[in-house]
């Protein structure tokens, strides 16, 4: 028996690192059988096997041998992941149509952690109920008001590509190399120069792609900002873009272009159910390159240190929007360079969440509303201002969080967006190194704000703002007694 297969009293460290799942999927992903994994791990398969049955801790020296052997960073193998599966599952249980199941919290860990694969499964379902639900909804209101019913090509896919492809990005920990190094090899092959960004794109593609690039009137192309004719090869942009827009477009399609192989890679990594999200999970990761492109790694990283992190600031210099600087602050995963983990979500005024992230831990809901209490909705108040907000969260942890509202730039009066609001924020502890927190007492509990996930996991039966009563607590209902809501507790 080999030193690593000692078991647990060789290296206390390594004790509660019970990583099977991970290490089977990592071996799976690299088609290695458990005999050649531990050929080159130096241990036995039975060893292997005990591991990836979670009847054995993971040790420390073969954690850091896995990370060598696959190129991953050692915190590719943090239970963040796990915990985001457990909460999401927590939630999904939380409908009142499982209710009677009385699952505990024990319960939904140890589905989690025991078999992932099978908690994926039942999150898939609960999505596909959810989207069969809304269907029906949609069906029944149509037949209510006398609409005419949608064809077959009109039913609801009971997989959402959009959750398909967060669930991806958020797995990736939103940091792809392979596209961060293509980002800087274009730049290197097209010479491109942060003062010549768009002009050397144009002259990249013309030159060494053959393909015409040209701005034409808005009635030309209604309401397409980009089109590109892959037999003709030329790439046509709207007038309605802005210079940073057209850019970032230009990046784009320089990726779809050049990049096909890549691209297709990451969408087989993602096992994608529906072809929808293959091809969307292609046009998020040719935006990251884009990002990547407009906001090369080493450059921002270090304008984001040295100016603590000022989007305003960072905005300017890249030339760039409020968003994309959030979304690339979102990023800097690099090992040996991060930057600080944050989260981020994007919504509209109706709570429609439309892109999230988490590397800073926080939980986003996934099938409900969310806390009305975030800043993200208060900044709808303010429109263009940047409104801070520390809060604490029913596990304990504080965060630092910034909202902004924000609204496309596509140009003309009869294109505007609608507006919606970026939240970005971070663990109380990075707070101070960002310039927003400046004048900010982070040490004072008074400063704190009590947030939740959505109303339904929350325990704070005093808030004001609740909407629905929480599964966590029974409801009392008193008809002498009225609350702030009607599902808020009275103090007697």
């Amino acid at each position: 028996m080999t030193r690593a297969e000692q078991g647990p009293s060789t290296d206390r460290v390594s004790e509660p690192l019970r990583l099977g799942a991970k290490v089977r999927a990592l071996r799976r992903r690299e088609n290695l059988t458990q005999v050649q994994l531990a050929s080159q791990l130096g241990i036995s398969a039975s060893y292997l096997n005990l591991i990836e049955a979670n009847r054995r801790p993971l040790p420390s020296n073969l954690l850091i041998k896995l990370a060598q052997l696959f190129g991953l960073d050692v915190g590719a193998f943090a239970t963040d992941d796990d915990g985001r599966m457990v909460a999401d599952l927590t939630e999904a249980f939380a409908d009142p149509v499982l209710e009677e199941y009385d699952l505990t919290s024990v319960d939904v860990r140890e589905l989690a952690a025991a078999s992932p694969e099978a908690a994926r499964a039942v999150l898939g379902l609960y999505r596909a109920y959810q989207a069969a639900r809304a269907t029906a909804d949609d069906l029944s209101s149509q037949l209510r008001d006398g609409e005419a019913l949608p064809g077959p090509d009109g039913a609801r896919t009971s997989h959402v590509p959009s959750e398909e492809v967060s669930d991806y990005v958020q797995r990736s920990s939103n940091h792809f190399p392979l596209l961060e190094t293509a980002a800087e090899e274009l730049a290197a092959r097209a010479k491109l120069t942060s003062d010549d960004l768009n002009a050397g794109m144009v002259r990249y593609l013309e030159r060494d792609l053959g393909v015409s690039v040209q701005i034409v009137h808005w009635e030309a192309l209604p309401g397409v900002l980009r089109r590109y004719d892959p037999e003709r090869k030329t790439l046509t942009l709207s007038e309605l873009l802005p210079t940073r827009s057209r850019t970032f477009q230009l990046a784009h399609q320089i990726a779809i272009i050049t990049l096909g192989d890549l691209l297709e890679r990451h969408a087989i990594e993602g096992r994608f159910v529906s072809p929808e999200a293959r091809v969307l999970a292609k046009v998020a990761l040719a935006n990251y390159f884009a990002g990547a492109v407009l906001m090369p790694y080493t450059a921002f990283h270090q304008a984001a240190l040295a100016e603590r992190y000022d989007i305003d600031v960072l905005g300017r210099r890249f030339r760039v929007g409020f968003e994309q600087v959030c979304h690339r602050l979102t990023t800097l995963r690099r090992p040996g360079a991060e930057g600080v983990p944050f989260h981020m979500i994007r919504l509209d005024v109706a709570g429609n969440i439309s892109k999230r992230f988490s590397a800073s831990g926080i939980r986003f809901a996934r099938f409900s509303g969310v806390c009305p209490r975030w800043n993200v909705f208060s900044a709808f108040l303010t429109p263009g201002m940047i409104r801070i907000q520390v809060s604490r969260m029913p596990d304990g942890v504080a965060y630092f969080c910034i909202a902004r509202t924000i609204q496309k730039d596509a140009g003309g009066y009869h294109a505007q967006q609608p507006v919606q609001s970026i939240g970005l924020g971070c663990q109380i502890e990075f707070a101070r190194q960002l310039v927003y927190s400046d004048g900010v007492n982070l040490d004072s509990r008074d400063t704190l704000l009590p947030v939740g996930i959505t109303c339904r996991l929350c325990e704070r039966t005093h808030c004001e703002q609740r909407a629905v009563p929480s599964l966590k607590v029974p409801l009392h209902v008193d008809e002498n007694l009225r609350g702030l809501s009607m599902y808020t507790m009275a103090e007697r």
